[in-house]
């Protein structure tokens, strides 16, 4: 017998009939003799119907009453679920975020999980009970609803598998695991067995889209093994099906062999450069200084070599949606950081490989610029880290350079996917 909580994205429970398949699926595991919580998001697109409402209501909202109204998306595919989990004879009843309680922080619409209490749920499940457990949501000391910011429900359910101690953690979702780069650019991408902790995470951080970044890095820390299925793949039970397997470097063989493990891409990057900066102790804390207090994320960082004038060039990136909130943010600050000159360019994309085998190889980096430039692909900015390098380049360049570097870096399936 194994703990096992099952999570089921909005795609999945998108209308009575996909709930009913996900009952199904739910009920192979019951029936295998296994303890199952599973954790659901709300139907697809009824989570940006509600905030819809909020807005429309008042664009000076209360984010408390915020909380109540998307937070009840979940609540009716919770419930939903259990009753048509009882319809084909499984014992199953909702517990709601206060019900269990999952503690969280009083930063409503954007809460992080305290602690979950699992005596009640934990009974539950020893009474041979399917749990059915609302994403998103949870309760701060105020005893207010709170959530958990856009796609909480994945970080919910690691949450979950971490404080009933799970065996594992399976991620349904709308495609059958993690992938070397976007099948759909590359149709010789090749499914992964098994992804490292990190190297999810840096994925996830770059533009791939299958898991939250907050619940990776969840996983990583409590050591919860999360595996990547598709809920629309029929089958037996989650243990015989082919998805890819999260887990620590002390569980795959042979880390050092796969030099890059994925490529991502994200279009959603704005390159901002100030010109003449002055080159004197302070001057970055100056720029970047606002822009965190606007809590506005930056990401690649390259301060350029310094003019003979005794200024420097600073150049650096914001999510595409942050751009036009940077920028006022820097031209209010224009005297105090001390700038001639702000341009700006939101046609650019982020390229990044991926890969704890990069620790043990010398090369790495090189075989990337070179294979870029090989094809007249100009390099804007680049940023590392132990086991990632991303480059910036034209939007337009994007799919020729993911294709390039998947085939350079030896990651094309034999076969081509279906």
């Amino acid at each position: 017998m194994a703990r096992i909580v099952m999570k089921f994205g909005g795609t999945s429970m998108a209308g009575i009939e996909r709930i009913r398949s996900v009952a199904a699926r739910v009920k192979r595991e019951w029936q295998a003799g296994n303890q199952v919580a599973v954790v659901v998001s709300a139907m697809a697109g009824e989570t940006d119907r509600l905030v819809g409402f909020c807005r429309e209501a008042s664009s000076l909202y209360d984010p408390r009453e915020y909380d109540v109204v998307v937070s009840a998306g979940e609540q009716v595919t919770s419930g939903l679920l259990a009753i048509a989990l009882q319809a084909i004879g499984v014992p199953a009843r909702s517990w709601l975020g206060w019900q269990l309680p999952v503690h969280t922080s009083d930063a409503h619409a954007s809460a992080r999980i305290e602690g979950i209490d699992t005596q009640a749920l934990d009974a539950s499940l020893a009474q041979g009970e399917v749990a059915v457990i609302p994403g998103f949501q949870g309760v701060a000391d105020s005893g207010r609803v709170t959530t958990l910011g856009r796609g909480g429900s994945d970080t919910s359910a690691v949450a979950v598998a971490a404080a009933m101690k799970a065996d594992r953690c399976d991620i349904y979702t709308d495609v059958d695991g993690v992938y070397t780069t976007d099948p759909r650019i590359v149709p010789r991408a090749r499914k992964l067995k098994r992804v490292t902790y990190e190297e999810m995470l840096e994925l996830a951080s770059v533009g791939a889209k299958v898991l939250q970044t907050r619940s990776v890095g969840l996983a990583m820390k409590e050591g919860v093994r999360v595996q990547v299925l598709s809920s629309f793949v029929d089958g037996p039970a989650a243990d015989t099906l082919p998805g890819t397997m999260i887990v620590g470097e002390e569980e795959i063989e042979d880390v050092e062999r796969q030099l890059i493990t994925g490529i991502a891409h994200d279009k959603n990057e704005a390159k901002i450069t100030l010109v003449e900066v002055p080159d004197r102790p302070g001057a970055v804390a100056a720029i970047f200084g606002p822009l965190a207090e606007a809590n506005i994320n930056v990401d690649v960082i390259v301060q350029n070599v310094a003019h003979a004038t005794g200024s420097t060039d600073v150049t650096f990136t914001v999510p595409g949606a942050e751009l036009t909130r940077a920028l006022d943010v820097l031209q209010k600050a224009q005297v105090s950081i001390g700038y001639n000159k702000l341009v700006h360019d939101s046609r650019v994309s982020k390229i990044s490989i991926v890969g704890v085998g990069m620790r043990s190889h010398a090369g790495v980096a090189a075989t990337m610029f070179k294979t870029l430039g090989e094809r007249g692909i100009n390099i804007l900015a680049i940023a590392t880290s132990e086991i990632k390098v991303s480059v910036l380049i034209h939007e337009d360049e994007t799919e020729l350079a993911v294709r390039l570097l998947h085939t350079a870096y030896g990651l094309d399936a034999e076969e081509a996917a279906a």
